[in-house]
């Protein structure tokens, strides 16, 4: 009986390839911006206006940043910064995992009337001028308050944790109910421990949007210049060299050769500078948070 004999045909599996060239493509088109925003802000403010630079300086300086970092109140600003975004993150963090907790529990009256009452708040609001108003009766203006406890509840940071809770087993908590343990227990000892990767992503969220934040400073605390932050000076700063009539020539004189689109470059990577060094050491929380608890057996 005669062997058959065959040839392995080799298959080219196509799919790493492509995947591998969008994988490639989508890194660049992410981060070309922020490299080439980088080396504008270190190249000559001057030399810069003749175009050309991509991914490094032609003329390297430091000129851009001494101008950026010698701007009146900057560094009063980051302490406030620093200190909003820390303080406000975790009021932020505490308070809406509190209300998340009471919300998620299936014997907590009116959850679903509460629920939808913050769903609302999502797409209505007073407006500015009551808001002000508001906040003018309760001696929020004109006061570091303001940054922290308007913010301390947000309807969708609650939510977000709510949803986590509701995808945690109840024979956990009841569990620890039958040994005795009260909901400040369980809510310390069984519910935070789980809830880490989304806890981290909700301070994520909250601390982007405390240290991006300039607009509540312009709008509250204008007139006190102790109170001001790293954005509103770097803003106004941005606003003096664009809006004003800052003339190329007047900022060579007062720093070297700086234009405003350096000195804008310059401000950005400070802007995102510290968010970018936090980032990569809550990435696994970040990313475990949205996706864990959207799967359920």
């Amino acid at each position: 009986m005669a062997k058959k004999t065959g040839k392995k045909t080799g298959k080219l599996d196509l799919f790493p390839i492509i995947n591998g060239i969008i994988m490639v493509l989508f890194i660049v088109i992410t981060l070309y911006p922020v490299l080439n925003t980088l080396a504008i802000s270190l190249n000559d403010g001057t030399d810069a206006l003749r175009g050309g630079i991509y991914l490094l300086p032609r003329k390297f300086t430091w000129k851009n940043y001494i101008t950026v970092l010698q701007k009146d109140n900057l560094i009063t600003g980051a302490y406030i910064t620093v200190a909003r975004t820390i303080i406000g993150t975790l009021l932020a963090l505490v308070a809406n995992a509190i209300l998340a907790f009471i919300v998620s529990r299936k014997r907590f009256l009116f959850k679903k009337e509460l629920s939808l009452f913050w769903v609302i708040t999502m797409y209505v609001n007073g407006g500015m001028i009551p808001t002000f108003l508001l906040y003018k009766q309760l001696g929020l203006t004109n006061s570091f308050g303001v940054y922290v406890i308007p913010g301390m509840v947000s309807a969708f940071n609650m939510l977000v944790i709510r949803t986590y809770m509701n995808g945690i087993s109840d024979s956990l908590e009841e569990s620890a109910q039958l040994d005795g343990a009260g909901y400040t227990t369980i809510f310390l000892k069984i519910y935070s421990p789980l809830c880490k990767p989304v806890y981290a992503t909700v301070a994520l969220f909250v601390a982007v949007g405390q240290w991006n934040s300039w607009f509540d400073a312009m709008l509250y605390n204008r007139m006190n210049s102790n109170l001001t932050t790293l954005q509103y000076e770097l803003m106004k700063l941005l606003s003096s060299v664009t809006n004003q009539g800052t003339s190329v020539e007047a900022m060579k004189n007062a720093a070297g050769s700086v234009t405003p689109t350096s000195v804008r470059a310059a401000a950005t990577i400070i802007t995102m500078l510290p968010i970018i060094c936090i980032y990569p050491f809550l990435q696994k929380y970040f990313v475990a948070g949205l996706t864990l608890g959207g799967v359920k057996e």
